[in-house]
């Protein structure tokens, strides 16, 4: 592990973290299959078809089937008339059913919209004009305003706040009921508008007009009215089209070699080829599988502004993250009681716990606690004993407790040594050593003195997070390398590191420092994601590939970042880059099977064509179709068929596990590769089975 040698301090995150489980909600509910029906049909428009070049070309082909349907009418030939009208009906099939799977995906986005839209209501604001204030509808709100709440108040739209500290509640927009601390001055100053102000009294300046709120953008987002491909849907996009124009051409010469041989084909079964061939699977489902990403990621309370910042996740090399509150917990917690030569370890327990009992900080509890787990010391009730506690000040960075005939202190070392000197008391010799030991390993030592005689030291530690080093071993074997960045200094940094187990570490981390570091990263051509909040992350978090913003963060922060994690957890970052690789991966696992099972349609179709005028080819008719035509309706019908059944595939999205590039390609092949050759074999001559039960096909 290398050391990055930086030179000033890292902001703490000391907003308590939150791991959210994704929100549960069923795939399908009758509503939304209703709705994604309707709109399957409102997208048959040729306008948005254009915009799928596979699919167009299926309606197109649609489209001329059903000419080919009136024209045949009149002629009475049951047998042709049945077959061109079921290969007609499959064929509008095929193009609602891939609409469909779209239809399903953006109506789940839509369903998020509908719950946003509810939290936005029409509130009083209470508006401040040239010193007074003025009640107004905050609707008429615009950048630049200034506004008053106090408790009770709905935060009539997006600000930050210039003055004062308050309680708010976010529920509207996290869904998390515990509320948070809001502030002016700091990286907690951003306010939403639809939460509400519980404590005390706040100045906001209003910063977006009517219509550009954050639950606006939400919205638009969620709705994904917004949403443009991303570069590698482009890419896939351009090589469907290129398959499909290079089995239209084949296609098409099929016909003058009919002519030639002594034998015609008819339109119909040259379209039913040709949608066979092409990749309609994939094609069907390509727009859903990017809408999918991006509701998988808000299912984990993360929005993600373009389905460009999901996929550039699955493509992650590096990811940053913040030490305190992300890796570790965030507050230090009392791990050990070290006492003197001499000293009675429950003694400097007992001591170290009544300086504590009024200590409500994280490190003063944890003292308590620790007491009570390895010595049996409960918390005792001093109230009416004539106890006087000495608070903890930053001046003499020493706390205690004046309790019957008792004076217990508790500090930093240089302070306890000084209070001691000046009380004439003595400093063992072996205090330095431990406090020495201590901080080396990137502890901090707390040293207790009772009637002027030091007991000992309370070794307090900043805990790294459970399961971290199984995480971080998890995003290794992705191939994913991890950057602690902290404020602390290079020792105890590299002991943080060591002990959660990241690959490397950022020590005393400044702006420039981590905006250096990303830029050094991504100039050896891996792509960087990180978490941050702060104003002096913004350079950073634009600079990522993947800029994941806290909610609680600054609006800055916010508007650099290409994802806004709203329960403001900076550990999000990996559940967002599995989520990208999900996405990549169904990507390539439907596109996969959908190549691969053109290989059972050219043995149920090219049989079929030509088995009439060379009897020959009856040999390639290996799955034994009852007919010509059956053979053809059972490969247009699975065709259209296998989209539908793959929806919840292209909605879910494929189970991922963290294994290299090799053995995901591997996996795919086998399961999907091997697996589109042979289910349609199967499925087709199911169909074919089905189609002469029933008499369909005469």
């Amino acid at each position: 592990m290398s050391e990055i040698n930086v030179i000033t301090q890292q902001k703490n995150i000391t907003e308590p973290v939150k791991t959210p489980k994704p929100k549960a909600g069923k795939l399908f509910n009758l509503k939304m299959v209703k709705g994604a029906i309707v709109e399957s049909l409102k997208k048959l428009n040729p306008v948005h078809m254009a915009k799928n070049p596979v699919m167009f070309v299926v309606e197109i082909g649609s489209i001329l089937t059903t000419y080919e349907f009136f024209r045949v009418l009149p002629l009475k030939d049951m047998s042709e008339i049945i077959f061109v009208g079921q290969i007609t009906l499959w064929l509008w099939f095929t193009v609602l059913f891939a609409n469909f799977a779209e239809a399903m995906a953006e109506s789940r986005g839509k369903a998020q919209a509908d719950t946003l839209r509810k939290t936005r209501k029409e509130t009083i604001a209470k508006k401040m004009v040239e010193g007074s204030i003025e009640t107004v509808a905050s609707s008429s709100l615009k950048k630049g305003d200034i506004c008053v709440c106090v408790p009770g108040d709905i935060i009539p739209s997006d600000g930050e706040i210039i003055d004062g500290i308050a309680s708010v509640d976010e529920s509207v927009i996290t869904g998390e009921s515990a509320p948070v601390i809001r502030e002016a001055g700091g990286d907690r100053s951003a306010v939403t508008g639809g939460t509400k102000v519980l404590s005390d009294r706040i100045v906001i300046k209003i910063t977006a007009n009517p219509g550009e709120t954050f639950i606006d953008q939400m919205i638009n987002l969620v709705e994904g009215a917004k949403r443009q491909k991303t570069p590698n849907e482009i890419a896939l996009n351009i090589l469907l089209s290129g398959m499909t124009i290079i089995f239209m051409l084949a296609v098409v010469t099929l016909q003058p070699f009919a002519l030639y041989s002594g034998t015609s084909v008819s339109v119909t079964v040259l379209i039913s080829l040709l949608v066979c061939l092409i990749p309609t699977t994939i094609g069907g489902l390509l727009s859903a599988i990017g809408i999918a990403g991006i509701d998988r990621v808000m299912q984990h309370n993360v929005l993600a502004m373009s389905g460009k910042s999901v996929e550039a996740a699955g493509d992650v090399n590096t990811l940053l993250l913040d030490k305190t509150g992300t890796i570790t917990l965030g507050n230090r917690h009392a791990v050990e009681f070290i006492p003197l030569t001499g000293v009675d370890s429950g003694r400097l327990a007992d001591a170290a716990q009544l300086s504590s009992l009024s200590d409500e900080t994280p490190e003063g509890r944890s003292i308590v606690v620790l007491a009570k787990e390895k010595y049996g010391l409960r918390g005792r009730d001093l109230a009416g004993q004539d106890a006087r506690f000495i608070p903890f000040s930053a001046q003499t960075r020493i706390s205690g407790v004046d309790v019957h005939d008792r004076s217990i202190r508790k500090g930093a070392a240089d302070a306890i040594i000084n209070y001691v000197k000046s009380i004439n008391g003595e400093i063992p010799a072996k205090l330095d050593s431990i406090t020495a030991k201590i901080a080396n390993t990137g502890g901090t030592p707390l040293v207790v003195v009772e009637n002027g005689s030091i007991l000992g030291v309370i070794h307090l530690k900043d805990v790294v997070k459970g399961g971290m080093r199984e995480r971080f071993d998890q995003l290794r074997s992705m191939g994913i390398k991890t950057v602690m960045i902290t404020g602390d200094n290079p020792l105890t940094a590299r002991h943080i590191a060591e002990e959660a187990g990241v690959d490397d570490f950022l020590a005393e981390a400044t702006p420039e420092n981590k905006l250096k570091l990303i830029k050094q990263e991504q100039f050896g051509g891996r792509m960087v994601a990180m978490a941050g909040d702060g104003t002096n992350d913004a350079p950073a978090l634009a600079q990522a590939d993947v800029g994941l913003a806290m909610h609680s963060g600054t609006m800055v922060a916010k508007e650099a970042g290409n994802m806004i994690d709203l329960d403001s957890n900076p550990t999000k970052l990996i559940e967002v880059v599995e989520i990208g690789k999900q996405l990549l991966i169904t990507r390539g696992t439907l596109t996969t099977f959908s190549i691969a099972n053109d290989v059972a349609k050219y043995f149920a179709i090219i049989p079929a064509m030509f088995m009439a005028k060379f009897p020959v080819m009856e040999v390639l008719n290996i799955m034994r179709l009852n007919s010509p035509h059956s053979a053809i309706l059972s490969a247009v019908i699975f065709n259209a068929l296998i989209i539908i059944a793959l929806v919840p595939l292209a909605l879910r999205g494929v189970s991922y596990k963290p294994m290299s590039a090799g053995a995901i390609l591997g996996k795919n092949l086998l399961i999907y590769g091997l697996g589109g050759i042979i289910v349609p074999f199967i499925g087709i001559k199911l169909i074919d089975i089905i189609i002469v039960a029933l008499k369909l096909s005469l």
